[in-house]
């Protein structure tokens, strides 16, 4: 009579799957938490710190459970999978944001006008001291957003400022952007300012934005400047946010605009129009 001896399981990967699954729960929770305001910033980037090392050790721990199926036959070889699958899942969002710090040059603060940037006076009201200070863009790192961003730059429009100002304060309030302090007006000659609270896209990271638009006369002229408040590095989100908007902006200043004369349609009595078929 031939006795089976009965396969251990491998607590590794009983583990690894516990720790990816707690991984990927206070992830997300703490993420929908973030986005609705019930968990503040420094305390959110604490728990991501926390959920990476969490979700490394359940590869690591995946990785012992398939040294023991391989070496001593324990079961667990479909939780450690799992929770590799898992753990690369939570993980996915860390290597994304490694790469881009790769990608994209060490900037937190972006203008079409390194010069002479737009105001973020509300901003410097409101950030305290574990946000990045609102100070004037460096030389350095003015040149630098020159050599990556150089498509960043400002727009002038063929319409009155009060009218273009109407037009980017809306476009704020498409994008889901709240207004810091109500828009201030173009005066003749001078310049109107619009400042607002963005957000990163997933995450929701705040983002300080101001929008200057300068009566021209005839025409407008409108910079754009868009901060974040935490990190160093804005994996390039400050610049996809300038162009983005003022590519919307674009296209609200020409639809309010109209046609250019030239492309208007000819009149219908001006189209020849044959009696009779030819021949």
């Amino acid at each position: 009579m031939v006795v089976l001896a009965e396969r251990r399981s491998s607590g590794a990967a009983l583990w690894a799957g516990r720790l990816s699954t707690f991984a990927a729960v206070l992830f997300v929770s703490s993420g929908l938490g973030h986005r609705f305001g019930l968990l503040e910033t420094v305390g959110f980037l604490w728990i991501l710190g926390l959920v990476a090392i969490l979700a490394l050790g359940a590869l690591i721990l995946a990785a012992a459970g398939f040294f023991q199926l391989w070496t001593q036959g324990y079961r667990g070889g479909i939780s450690s999978a799992r929770a590799v699958v898992v753990a690369l899942l939570v993980l996915s969002p860390f290597l994304v944001s490694a790469w881009r710090v790769y990608e994209f040059p060490q900037l937190a603060d972006i203008s079409t006008d390194v010069g002479d940037p737009p105001s973020l006076d509300a901003a410097a009201r409101q950030r305290d001291g574990g946000m990045n200070p609102v100070t004037a863009i460096s030389a350095a790192a003015g040149a630098v957003q020159s050599e990556f961003y150089p498509d960043i730059t400002g727009r002038r429009y063929p319409l009155s400022a009060d009218r273009v100002e109407e037009l980017a304060a809306q476009l704020v309030l498409d994008n889901g952007w709240t207004f810091a302090v109500p828009p201030v007006a173009p005066t003749d000659g001078g310049d109107g300012l619009i400042e607002a609270l963005a957000s990163t896209a997933i995450l929701a990271f705040p983002v300080d934005v101001s929008i200057r638009i300068t009566d021209e006369g005839e025409t407008s002229y409108v910079d754009m400047r868009s901060a974040s408040r935490y990190g160093h590095h804005d994996l390039g989100d400050n610049a996809a946010r300038i162009a983005g908007f003022l590519t919307a902006l674009d296209a609200a200043v020409a639809g309010a605009a109209g046609p250019a004369p030239g492309d208007q349609p000819p009149p219908a009595s001006d189209v020849p129009v044959p009696t009779e078929p030819p021949g």
